[in-house]
């Protein structure tokens, strides 16, 4: 979720221990929100119900972009989860569970903290610091305080406390102590790594529109105060992911890789230019292919700098286009599927057909364009199933000024982030053997 700050998280840190170690890799299972494996899963509710709060989530999502910016082989798990994927890792000593949306549009690693209020609803518990001996607010004097937007001094019983804000362009925000614990990821096997000192926001004060069952946001962009800026040369700027189906109701979970274990090879891979600024990532896509019909993007630029004209972003479900250059991919779907169109359940999705009682369905290839390189997008990641008879395109229009590329187009892909090469590679895989 590349966001739209009210305010940025400028802080420090240090991994000297483990910036030493060469050739570290990891990784941590994701899994989707809406998998049985999931222990937000709720088994009453109807699929239609799922997908209809994951599309409307989906568009408050990407209201963040409204505002502008204020200045070895170790495993867990991501689930899938509604729209969303959250990762599993645990904040200090002794290391309490906390599950967090996998956020690449986002440079904020925070989570819900006691005392609270108000809080949105959160199944799991909410992490108490004061029984971690790890834990240390940091204090509003520090260098670190003084070097982040919009901090304060803490207004409660602890003067000296320095105090965060962020904001997004939902209306989702986040208040509470700027500070450092340990962060740890389990492994598989039952090994662990630690990462001590890590700076996190400890939220008291926090809502958010699609009443978040995870706790808080694990933000992998390109910011100061990611996850991955925070994990430094240990994982030498690489991270990958395979996000596997959504809405199937499946166990399956899929990884989250960090350093070596990260690297995309072999046959297959596309490697497009990537670039990082503020926070997103950007990619250039120069048109879609629906048969022999090519639909150009045009000049429509998303980066300030003219560097990229689209967002990949975990966060958000849609892909977001540009009004004109929606419009011409969807009469070219339209076109290339012989069925009679019927209106849509969901205001949000514009594109919709009746599932013919066979279950059979034949749903045009669009090929993605990049620089650099063509991606086939199939029907798992270009329409997805609202009711129990209807399914409709997973694309939408967008007048604002960021176009996304979300995480339903992403799924059996591949995805390795190589930020020192700005270079994005991508390979299709079935995420959910990996």
């Amino acid at each position: 979720m590349e966001k739209t700050y009210y305010s940025l998280i400028v802080l420090l840190f240090c991994l000297c221990d483990i910036s030493l170690i060469e050739g570290f890799g990891f990784s941590v299972d994701l899994i989707h929100r809406d998998s049985p494996e999931s222990p937000f899963y709720i088994p009453s509710e109807t699929h239609y119900e799922r997908v209809a709060k994951a599309i409307h989530r989906s568009i408050n999502y990407a209201n963040r972009f409204n505002k502008p910016f204020s200045t070895k082989n170790v495993e867990s798990k991501v689930l899938p989860n509604n729209g969303e994927y959250l990762m599993t890792y645990s904040i200090g000593t002794p290391p309490v569970k906390i599950l967090g949306i996998v956020d690449t549009g986002s440079d904020v690693l925070w989570l819900q903290c006691q005392p609270c209020h108000p809080c949105y609803k959160q199944t799991t518990p909410i992490f108490d610091p004061s029984k971690s001996t790890t834990y240390k607010t940091i204090p509003c004097t520090s260098d670190t305080c003084q070097s982040v937007r919009d901090t304060s001094c803490s207004s409660g019983g602890d003067q000296n406390s320095c105090q965060y804000v962020i904001g997004y362009g939902d209306g989702s925000r986040s208040q509470g102590d700027l500070s450092v614990d340990t962060l740890t990821l389990s492994s598989a096997s039952g090994s662990a790594v630690s990462f001590p000192k890590t700076v996190i926001g400890c939220g008291n004060s926090n809502t958010l529109v699609f009443e978040g069952e995870g706790s808080g946001i694990v933000g992998l962009g390109n910011g100061p105060v990611s996850l991955i800026t925070q994990l430094g040369s240990s994982i030498q700027g690489k991270f990958s992911y395979c996000l596997g189906p959504a809405f199937t109701g499946t166990k399956t979970s899929s990884k989250l890789k960090f350093g070596d274990d990260a690297v995309v090879s072999g046959d297959g891979v596309v490697s497009t230019p990537m670039s990082s600024e503020n926070v997103f990532y950007y990619l250039t896509i120069e048109s879609f292919s629906v048969g022999n019909k090519r639909i150009e993007f045009g000049s429509s630029s998303t980066s300030d700098s003219g560097s990229g004209n689209i967002i990949i972003d975990s966060g958000t479900t849609l892909t977001l286009l540009p009004e004109d250059v929606y419009s011409n991919l969807e009469s070219a779907v339209a076109d290339a599927i012989k069925a009679k169109r019927v209106e849509s359940p969901i205001e949000s999705l514009n594109l919709c057909y009746n599932i013919p009682s066979s279950g059979e369905f034949q749903v045009p290839i669009i090929t993605v364009h990049f620089t650099g390189g063509d991606v086939q997008l199939k029907a798992l990641n270009t329409f997805v199933k609202v009711t129990d008879s209807v399914i409709c395109f997973a694309f939408r229009p967008t007048s604002q000024s960021v176009n996304i590329l979300g995480n339903l187009a992403q799924q059996n892909l591949l995805v390795g982030y190589d930020i020192p090469k700005k270079t994005l590679s991508i390979k299709p895989t079935d995420c959910t053997k990996q």
